[in-house]
């Protein structure tokens, strides 16, 4: 008799900074999502994809909540409602240090007016005191019903084989969806640009990342078995297009030589990555480029 097998959906749902990349990344123990300080750094929805006793959890790390301006924001706030109102599961993960700000209190709201099936998830619980975490979660739970309570710190794993442990035995009863080696439904090429994104974040400031897009634009099989990866950088202005450069091309090598490096150790072959910045003004607003960077078309 065939053992009984479960696999559903989780997403992962809150404000920018939340530390939802980390946590999906702490999760399935790969580099899927990519992570920075900064605030808004995943811009579209992200499958993880892990098995836990019988069950296979996917897990969707979503673009942060918040009120957009841009084409660009609008696409990525649609996004993660869309990956909430698809999953069998919402795991919504509040910043424990910052606690029910303005931005958390409109998820929870319309959480609420959904009437999704959610569970709390307060991240980073190592960095404020324990005394603290009871009032917050009374304060959430009096605004929205909420099934489980989780206490969890992403960047240290603590409390996170819990979460997981109660994924598996709470997802729905079902056949797996995707193979079982499978870490991810990211396309390589895709993956490959958000390495490349991720860097840019880590090596520039202010407002640099975020007029900045990457586009794979050919992704090439090797004889010898490595990938030929050549990628374009879109930036808004021509001041960032000098930055990333750098003097005498120092910069652009440089998240090039980092980025190369983790792709490939995540693909497990070697990768030769070429990298080239073109100045597009406006790139924020145009559908084909959205759609490149894996975002569905919003008016």
């Amino acid at each position: 008799m065939a053992e009984t097998t479960r696999c559903g959906f989780a997403a992962l749902v809150g404000a920018p900074n939340a530390g939802k990349s980390t946590l999906l990344n702490r999760m399935t123990g790969a580099k899927l999502s990519i992570v920075s300080p900064k605030a808004q750094t995943t811009r579209f929805r992200v499958l993880g994809i892990l098995i836990r006793e019988k069950t296979q959890i996917l897990l969707v790390d979503t673009p942060g909540i918040f009120r957009p301006r841009r084409k660009l924001d609008r696409a990525m706030v649609a996004a993660a409602w869309t990956g909430s109102d698809d999953a069998d599961i919402t795991l919504l993960l509040i910043d424990a240090k910052s606690g029910l700000t303005e931005a958390v209190e409109e998820i929870m709201d319309r959480l609420a007016k959904a009437g999704r099936k959610v569970w709390l998830v307060l991240n980073k619980t190592d960095l404020v005191h324990r005394e603290a975490l009871l009032p917050l979660t009374a304060a959430v739970t009096e605004k929205l019903s909420v099934e489980h309570v989780f206490m969890v710190s992403a960047r240290s794993g603590s409390g996170v084989d819990d979460l997981l442990d109660k994924l598996a035995e709470t997802l729905p009863e079902g056949p797996y969806l995707y193979p079982e080696d499978d870490l991810t439904d990211l396309p390589d090429r895709l993956l490959a640009a958000e390495l490349v994104r991720e860097q840019i974040f880590m090596q520039t400031h202010e407002e640099v990342p975020y007029g900045a897009t990457v586009e794979t634009e050919s992704y090439k099989e090797r004889p010898d078995g490595s990938v030929r990866i050549d990628a374009t950088i879109y930036v808004s202005r021509a001041g960032h297009k000098a930055i990333l450069i750098g003097e005498r091309g120092q910069k652009i090598r440089q998240i090039g030589e980092r980025a190369r490096k983790q792709l490939s150790a995540l693909l497990e072959r070697e990768c030769h990555l070429f990298l080239n910045v073109k100045e597009r003004s406006g790139w924020d607003e145009e559908r084909a480029r959205l759609r490149a960077i894996g975002l569905d078309d919003v008016p």
